[in-house]
């Protein structure tokens, strides 16, 4: 039964195969086996795959046994369309594109495994990348809020420096009418004089000033510190926002990716590995020696062939005779008087009915 079965998978012609050696079958069996067990390494690293992007099993079981089956059929075709002419050339040559195609599936195929072998390291891959990441976005938001935050920082630095200076100049009105009462400068006379009084009016003046410009400063410093906290607020809002973003940077194309930016030696083994399963059925099949079997279906394609064209050339041939029976009759009809002047009548006839019709017509448009 499973010796059945592997011929089945092998593409071989029941009827010819049964009527081989053992030896025969043997070598066929193998290469059936060889064309269901790449079938299935298709089936598993397929489904792996597909898990690795739908990060859901029974999807990636469903998937992977329709790849498996989809890789079974096309080796299956291909080794059994290549026929064993006795040229290396010649079978290398309809292996050719079931080879290409091996090379490409290999790819893609071999890429799964590679990403679980070399997880770890492509773990930290990825860690250096988001770390990378946070400080590059939290640069371009800073980007964003920073040149709005100084300018209002200056802006505040600007009504406090008001405030200094408007304080400066009244402490300094203080200090002038204090020495005008302790006759020390002014007019040096000791006492509250009319001198003393104006000075005095001056600095409280300015003191009055004063208290107003930082009540009024400092309502538009306490505005605008609101106004920087709210955008520091959004700052770190968008920060946290990006945050869960670099953290779910780790789908299958970062990844790969990262495992680019390994040493490429393990991976091109293990691409090796793959390439050798994908294209182990031709292979087998073309490094199989010509044999009773494929002698055997030489003979009955040629026959078919022998026959097939025996009844082509046969029709032609008849054809051919038809051709000429034909031409020789209706030569020999066409040189009878009789149907000569039959038709010669019947055209006399048209010719008056086609007369008879115009004139008709003319009667009617008068």
């Amino acid at each position: 039964m499973l010796k059945n079965f592997f011929i089945t998978c092998a593409g071989t012609d029941k009827n010819i195969i049964e009527n081989c050696g053992n030896g025969e079958q043997n070598k066929f069996v193998g290469i059936g086996a060889t064309v269901f067990f790449t079938a299935v390494m298709a089936t598993i690293a397929g489904s792996y795959a597909l898990y690795t992007v739908f990060d859901n099993l029974y999807a990636a079981i469903f998937f992977g046994v329709i790849w498996g089956l989809l890789i079974f059929n096309l080796d299956r075709f291909i080794v059994s369309t290549i026929k064993k002419t006795g040229s290396r050339l010649n079978e290398l040559l309809q292996a050719s594109p079931r080879i290409i195609l091996a090379v490409i599936i290999a790819v893609v195929i071999s890429k799964p495994l590679e990403l679980k072998l070399f997880e770890k390291e492509i773990n930290q891959v990825l860690l250096t990348e988001k770390i990378k990441m946070t400080i590059d976005t939290k640069a371009q938001i800073a980007q964003q809020f920073t040149p709005e935050i100084e300018k209002i920082n200056s802006e505040i630095d600007v009504l406090k420096q008001e405030i200094n200076q408007k304080e400066a100049a009244t402490n300094t009105l203080y200090e002038t009418y204090i020495a005008e009462a302790e006759g020390t400068k002014g007019t040096k006379k000791l006492g509250k004089g009319p001198v003393y009084q104006e000075k005095r009016e001056k600095h409280d003046a300015s003191l009055s000033a004063l208290h107003q410009l930082k009540k009024d400063n400092l309502e538009k410093i306490e505005s605008k510190e609101t106004t920087i906290a709210a955008l520091v607020e959004n700052q770190k809002l968008a920060e946290t926002t990006s945050q869960p973003i670099i953290s779910n940077f780790d789908g299958l194309m970062a990844r790969v990716t990262a495992l680019g930016k390994l040493p490429w030696l393990p991976s091109f083994f293990i691409f090796l590995l793959f390439l050798a399963i994908e294209t182990s059925p031709i292979i087998a099949k073309l490094i199989a020696p010509k044999g009773e079997y494929d002698f055997k279906l030489e003979d009955t394609e040629t026959a078919i062939e022998t026959w097939v064209q025996q009844q082509v050339q046969q029709r032609a041939q008849m054809l051919k005779a038809n051709i000429i029976i034909d031409n020789k009759v209706y030569k020999d009809i066409s040189e009878e008087e009789e149907l000569y002047s039959y038709k010669q009548k019947i055209a006399r006839d048209l010719m008056k009915l086609q007369a008879d019709s115009f004139y008709k017509k003319q009667q009617k448009m008068l």
